[in-house]
This record gives structure tokens, sequence and C-alpha cells, in this order.
């Protein structure tokens, strides 16, 4: 939370409210401000005063300059209010720690998340706030809103008409937002004497107050009152017990009004701390402002800074001390200490950084870190693969800093980590670049996020990830790296049921992999388009297609591939009714598994062949393929697959009016389903019917043959390379259902 007050009892939470098991902190002061807040809540007539004909949610604006405490008074507010709100308190902050203020869709993204309800990935900026307004309508809840940067970013999340009255939106922001009708800003200046006082004893200490009061007054002064610049100068004195509470007042009246950070009380204190500190501490300090998100720990820190773990942990906790840092609540007992950087902070240690550090030596501090970053994703995801593979193995040689003991632990860091990898995403292409680092850090968060949360569960995040190599590509004029961007966007598209979206996007790929020359993309991309049209059920452009990347694959000599897309003709005709046409592509299929010498592909194709038989009104050709799938596919060793075949066979014998034979084959694929353990005599088979076993479909589904749906890589492993023709941000692709 944005411009928090710290008191002597412990970190603030976000919004203000401590987290389980978090002591509760000390507020100093603001009482005047809550009470005109609390007056405003309960003030009669609001909607007829703002000329509103509908009920609207109440709106409470509190502004102030950065530093002010702005956050703090919020959070506070929020917290005594929450018996009032049995719905609960959303909270989202809508600018980021670098200063880029969200989009309205962004913003509405956060709140939904808070919410807990399902969000479209890539869906538009009016989607996302009319869901929200949805959402919100008919609650009891109170929605504070920090560090808003225009009316624009607030009034489109706020529903009207009935089921809106009980809602409650407390902003935060810098000044007025002028857009919102018939709201009244609380505008926040310097504490009281008595509160500055209060705050300043809680860092310094009351007796070096208490022994020179009109130094201490000439402080506040020098500090504007402002709650950052006083926790930062309580903090000062603190460290330094030898220097009068006069000779700080002193020294920041000397100091220069102009600087980094810019001007006002709150730089000219940072900086006057900041210069106080050792060469080493000052350096981890200005180099923390590269933290993404502003999140800071240890590891983190070692990492920009260059230094190691036990000297970075004493000067995080000196730094925490002065009130440069915030620790992190909620924390659990053994926890590695976390932190973070005070938002109102952040430009004057990023223009210190800019005035004291080289630009190389920025570089290098981000590339450690991101490196570090690159290397616990890799951990997170080699996780989640089973013991004695070989990421399992390699992740057991890594320092245990760098490694997870257990799946869950290494979903739980995800998950904590979200933001800052998005974050780190962002700086790794912040200078338009795509280089091997940041294509491997991007490859790396779709690797893990796919592994822990499965390609739907991850895809709002993937969806911005792969939004940034698009952009970069565009800018950058990189038809190869945008072809990849555009695939796995389309992906998303097509995963969330916007096809013909997804289709605009395979065909802009297509263009940018021919373009690159990309032959491997290109017939991704013809395939993918094939499979759109598919999906739209426009058969003659899905065969068209298919057929085209059919012949892309025939001549690069790709049998596997081709056989592939055979089977895919096979299906696409199969809807269509055409089943000569779609035997004639089956048995292409089964002659270019034969080639390639996939017995199990062979199988598969054989069962749909019978199956397209079956359908076609020729049980007997359909018992002959049938039985020659089953010899395949016991060959193959695959035993769903032979009992699905089984049961086919017996739906077949019993129309042909064997049910003798049709029982023998029904007991057999019963035994093969049958759990490990049950009695090997037992013949009540698993299920009734070929297709429930198998997972093959009846016509208007995709064939068993397409084989399975699951993430595969079009471009060298970046992980076993360290580089990455980024195909897919050098990342993984979904194959188009």
């Amino acid at each position: 939370m944005t411009d928090q007050v710290v008191g002597t009892s412990g970190p603030q939470a976000p919004g203000g409210s401590p987290s389980p098991g978090a002591p509760r902190p000390a507020f100093f002061g603001r009482g005047r401000e809550l009470r005109e807040l609390r007056a405003e809540i309960d003030r009669a007539g609001l909607d007829t005063i703002a000329g509103r004909g509908a009920p609207r949610p109440r709106v409470l604006l509190i502004a102030g300059a950065p530093g002010s405490g702005r956050s703090a008074l919020a959070g506070h507010l929020a917290a005594s209010l929450a018996d009032r709100y049995p719905d609960g308190v959303l909270r989202a902050r809508l600018t980021s720690v670098d200063g880029t203020a969200l989009t309205e869709g962004e913003a509405a993204r956060l709140l939904l998340d808070g919410l807990g309800a399902r969000t479209a990935p890539g869906a538009g900026d009016d989607d996302l706030t009319h869901a929200l307004r949805r959402e919100l309508t008919g609650r009891r809840l109170l929605v504070l809103l920090d560090d808003a940067a225009s009316a624009e970013q607030v009034d489109p999340l706020m529903p009207e008409g009935e089921g809106t009255a009980d809602l409650l939106f407390v902003a935060v922001a810098r000044g007025p937002l002028t857009g919102l009708t018939g709201v009244r800003p609380c505008a926040l200046g310097g504490l009281d004497a008595p509160d500055a006082h209060a705050l300043l004893e809680s860092r310094a200490g009351e007796v070096r107050l208490t022994v020179d009061p009109r130094a201490a007054d000439s402080l506040i002064e020098r500090c504007g009152a402002q709650p950052a610049a006083l926790v930062l100068a309580g903090g000062y004195l603190a460290a330094h017990p030898k220097i009068s509470v006069a000779d700080l007042a002193h020294r920041l009246e000397q100091a220069p009004a102009d600087g980094p950070g810019g001007t006002g009380e709150l730089p000219r204190t940072a900086r006057l701390c900041h210069d106080a500190l050792p060469a080493t501490a000052a350096r981890t300090l200005r180099l923390l402002s590269f933290a993404p998100a502003g999140q800071v720990d240890a590891h983190t820190a070692s990492a920009l800074a260059g230094a190691s773990l036990p000297a970075v942990r004493t000067t995080l906790g000196d730094l925490a001390a002065l009130g440069f840092l915030r620790p992190e609540p909620g924390l659990e007992s053994g926890d590695e200490p976390r932190w973070t950087v005070p938002s109102c902070l952040q430009p004057v240690l990023r223009d210190l950084a800019d005035d004291h550090e080289r630009p190389a030596e920025l570089q290098l501090a981000r590339a450690r870190m991101l490196e570090r970053t690159v290397r616990l994703l890799h951990s997170c995801r080699a996780v989640t693969d089973p013991e004695g593979a070989p990421a399992r193995v390699a992740l057991a040689a890594l320092p245990r800093a760098l490694r997870f003991d257990t799946a869950e632990a290494g979903a739980a860091w995800l998950e904590r980590s979200r933001g800052a990898l998005l974050a780190s995403a962002r700086l790794a292409v912040a200078d338009g670049e795509l280089d091997t680092l940041a294509r491997r850090l991007l490859a790396a968060i779709v690797r893990a996020m796919i592994a822990h949360r499965g390609a739907a569960g991850s895809a709002p995040d993937l969806y911005p990830v792969h939004g940034l190599v698009l952009d970069v590509a565009e800018r950058r004029r990189l038809p190869r790296e945008k072809a990849a961007a555009l695939l796995n966007l389309a992906d998303l598209d097509a995963s969330t049921g916007r096809t013909r979206q997804a289709l605009v996007r395979y065909r802009a790929a297509l263009d940018a992999a021919r373009e690159a020359r990309d032959a491997v993309a290109a017939g991704r991309a013809m395939e993918s388009v094939a499979g759109s049209y598919q999906s739209l059920e426009d058969w003659p452009r899905a065969a068209d297609w298919y057929g085209r990347a059919l012949t892309e694959r025939l001549a690069r000599g790709e049998h596997a591939d081709a056989a592939r897309v055979y089977g895919r003709l096979g299906t696409v005709h199969t809807y269509a009714g055409r089943y000569g046409e779609a035997l004639r592509q089956w048995r292409a299929a089964v002659a270019a598994y034969r080639r390639c010498g996939d017995v199990a592909g062979r199988a598969r194709a054989l069962s749909e062949q019978a199956r397209v038989q079956e359908y076609a009104g020729r049980p007997q050709e359909s018992l002959r393929t049938c039985q020659e799938a089953v010899q395949w596919a016991r060959e193959a060793g695959d035993d769903r697959l032979l009992a699905a075949l089984r049961l086919r066979l017996a739906d077949t014998l019993e129309r042909l009016g064997d049910p003798a034979a049709a029982a023998l084959h029904r007991a057999a694929a019963g035994q093969l389903l049958a759990p490990a353990g049950t009695d090997e005599g037992a013949t009540e088979p698993a299920a009734g019917r070929s297709d429930e076993v198998a997972g093959a479909p009846e016509p208007g589904e995709p064939g068993v043959a397409d084989g399975p749906r699951e993430p595969v890589p079009t471009a060298e492993d970046p992980e076993a390379s360290g580089e990455g023709a980024i195909q897919g941000a050098g990342a993984v692709y979904l194959r188009n259902p």
C-alpha cells in the first residue's frame, strides 16, 4: 500500500488492516479527516446533490501528495468500516510501481480477480468493466482504489442503478479527480503538530525530542510534517545517536532543494538519509528501485547488488529500520523476510541510481536479477516432473536457495510472485529489445505457469506476456517473433471460444512467418487456420487449409506431421459426411504412420478408419479393420486403446448378430480396464461403449488420431541451449483443438 505510516507496533498491511498473525500498527493522527470522511458517508441526499436520478455508489476521495499518508488513511478508514460492509473490502492499486497508470480494463481485471470471478484472457476493456459492474451490483462492499491517476480510471468501474447504493468507493489520488461529479476531496496536508511529534518520537525516541522541543518543531517544519519524511528523519536519528535533532534540522535546511527525485520535503529528506549511508548500503538501496513490483527479499537484493546473502540480509534490516523498506505482513514463522520499497520513494531511488551508477552497472544488475528469476522458474517447473526425470535430477544439483522441495512449494511461490514475474517480463523488454535473457525469461514464465496451473488457468497471465513480445516485435520489425507471439495469443483466444478473433491472428501469424521464411511457424499457422475453420464448422475451408499444410509437410519430408494432418483431413471429411474421402485420408494416415514406424499411431488411425467405415454402413469392413487395429494396439502395448477396440468389436459383432463373440470381447475389455489389484477373472466391463473408453469422438468431435492435446514446444528448448529462436517467446505452443 502506498505511503502508509508505520508505527512502533509493526508494519501496516495492505489496505490498512493487519494481516492474520501480524501485529496491528499504530496509526498517527488524521482524526479530523477521519471524522469528515465518516460524516460524508452518512450525509443524506448525496445523489440528489450530485444531480443523479438513479442510485449510484457513494465515492470518497482522499487527495494528497506521495508521502502524505493518503493510503494509510484510506486503509485505516476501510478497517474501521469493515463491519458495515459484510461482503468485504476489495483493493486495487491503479498505478504501477514505475508510475504507469493502469487502463480501466487492467484495473477491472484486478478487482475481478479479488472477487474470484473468472475473466477471459484478452477480453477488452468494455467487457471487463461490464463484468465488474455486474459482479459488484447487489453487494455490500467497500472498494478501495489506491493511487488513481484520473477520473477515467475510476468512473467505468462503478455500477449504476438498483443494487448499488450499498457500495462504497474510496479513491486515493494526488489531487481532485475532475470528472467525478458530486465528490468532495478530503485534502491531506501535513500532520497536526501533536501527531507529527508522536510519529517522530516513535522512531527517534521520546527523550531526544523532549530535551529540545524547538529543534523538534524545526525538524517537523523541514519535513513539511509529511509522514513519510518524518519516518525517514526519525530513522536517521535512531541510527545516529550522536547527532542532535537540531543538527538534523540544520542539515535539512542546508540541503539543496533540487536534486535527484525532484523537489519537496520527502525527496530532500530521502537524499540526505541516502547520503549518510555507507557506500555499500547506499548502492544496494539505489538498486532496490529495480526490484520487480517493488518486492524485495534477500536473494533479489543479493542478485541486484552482487553481494553475499549474509551481508545483504544485514543491509536490508538496516534499511528497514531507517524507513526505506516496509516489511511484508502475513509471513509464516520461518519464512524468509520480505519487504516492499514504498512507492513514494521509488522516483527518488531511481533518479539516485541514474545519478550514481553507470548504465553498464545498472544493466548488469538487471541481468543478474533476471537470470536468478529464470533459474527459479526452471526449478519451479522442474519440480512438477516425476521423480527420476532429467529435470528433477538437474534440480537436485542446484543451490538450496534456487530449488523447491515439492510441487506445492513451487506453486505457492509462483502464485505469490505473479505480480513480480509480470513486472520482470516488462522490465526485460523495457529497452525494446528481445535479447537472449529476455527470451529465456519469457519462455520460463510460460512454461512454469502452464506446468502448475494448466493452459486455461494461466491464460489470463500469459496473455500480457505474449502481448509484450508482440509489441516489441512490431516496433522492432521482427517477423519471426511476431509470428510466434501471434500464434500464442491466437491459441489463447481459441481456448476461450473467441474463434474468429483467433482466426484473424492465425492469418496474421502466417503472413509474418512467410516474411521470416520460417517454415515451421508457417506450417503451424496453416494447421491452426484450418482448425479455426473446423471449429466454425466451415468444412470446405478447413479441408482446403489442411490440404495446404499437408502439401508443405510432404514437401519437407515431415512424414510424422503429414500423418497427423492426414488424420485431421479425415476428421473434417467425416464431419462433412464425405465418408469416401474420409476413408481415403485415414488410409493415407495409416500408410504414413507405417513408414514412420509409429505402431501406436498406426493402431489409432486404423481405429478411426474402422469408425468411418461403420458410419458409412460397411460393418464387415469395419470389423476387419478393427481386428487389424487390435493387433497393432497389442504390439504397441496401449491397453486403453486395445480395450476401446475390443468394445468397438463387441458393438459391431452385436450389430452383425453374434452376441456370444461380442460378450467375449466385452469381457476382455473389462479385464484390460480393471484397476490394479482387482480379480483378474472378473468379466464386468468398465464401460459399455467403445467411444466412452477411448475418448474417440462421434462425428463433429476431434478424432483420437489427432494425438494428445498438450503443450508442445516448436522451437529449440531455451532451457537446454540458453538460446531461443523465440518461437512463442521461445516458449510453449498449445495445439489448436
